[in-house]
């Protein structure tokens, strides 16, 4: 999970996802998006680009206030949906770009906020990744950056490992040394010394809990499948028997949160990073 794949791999595979993740993550994420921009200042002219963008969890907060958004995903597929998005919102300053995070073309300085939320943090070369976010941002602009908290704590993700544990005895779970890319920036302190070593200033991580709304076992099964790559591989090699297995197990631990009374709530820890150029 530390090799770099090369682009034209990373593309299909969020292609691959893109309708589903569109459908099961950006409803959520937009949620998310809109309170993680509320630590930065967005206004009517605000420069404003979204990296590794999805279909506009922070694209589409961020032209709601007033900015001129460019966002930029290394799927076609993804920014398609997320101009879409916005057109059908009637938000005509979001511009798309399919650009690969560690070269995003635009000159130095051009932007007063750069900002990604569980994007650029699927980078395994996480460093190139934030270091053109901050060449690209203007002396006294802001850099945020949105990434998980440690696993254990992003139950959407861990009661889905837990059920399909139970379905395969011999599954191994993740590779957590190093952790795969969505977690890597889990530590709070390790978070704060890969943005100060970007070349940011008057850093600081705040951890957010993420609620998320689970109608059922299948609605989570979607979620995790459609989330990311790594996702969509725990679900493609089960079995038809191991499949029902899992939701079988989760149907049990979602009754049990909910206390029967769908829908259930889980939690997620994320780390909000800010800092300065």
């Amino acid at each position: 999970m530390t090799e770099t794949p090369p682009p034209e791999q990373v593309a299909d595979a969020w292609d691959a996802l893109a309708s589903g993740y569109d459908e099961f993550i950006t409803p959520e994420s937009l949620r998310h998006g809109d309170v993680a921009l509320g630590r930065v200042e967005i206004g009517p002219g605000t420069r404003f680009l979204d990296v590794a963008a999805g279909t506009g969890a922070l694209s589409i907060p961020a032209a709601r206030r007033g900015a001129q958004v460019v966002a930029t995903d290394i799927a076609p597929a993804m920014i398609e949906r997320l101009v879409a998005r916005a057109r059908a919102e009637g938000l005509t300053d979001v511009e798309g770009r399919v650009l690969d995070s560690r070269a995003l073309v635009f000159p130095d300085d051009t932007f007063d906020v750069s900002a990604s939320q569980n994007g650029v943090t699927m980078l395994p070369d996480l460093d190139a990744g934030l270091a053109e976010m901050v060449r690209v941002t203007r002396p006294g602009g802001t850099v945020l950056v949105a990434a998980f908290g440690p696993l254990p704590t992003v139950e959407f993700l861990t009661f889905l490992l837990d059920a399909v544990r139970a379905a395969v005895p011999d599954f191994p779970g993740l590779p957590m040394d190093p952790p795969p890319p969505p977690f890597q920036l889990a530590d709070r302190d390790v978070f704060r010394e890969r943005l100060t070593a970007a070349g940011l200033h008057d850093v600081t991580v705040d951890t957010v809990t993420w609620n998320m709304t689970v109608d059922s076992p299948t609605h989570l099964v979607n979620e995790v499948a459609t989330s990311n790559p790594i996702g969509a591989g725990l679900v493609a090699g089960l079995t038809g028997e191991q499949h029902t297995e899992v939701l079988r197990v989760l149907d049990g631990r979602l009754r049990e949160r909910s206390g029967d009374r769908p829908p259930a709530v889980l939690h997620a820890d994320v780390n909000v990073g800010t800092g300065v150029k």
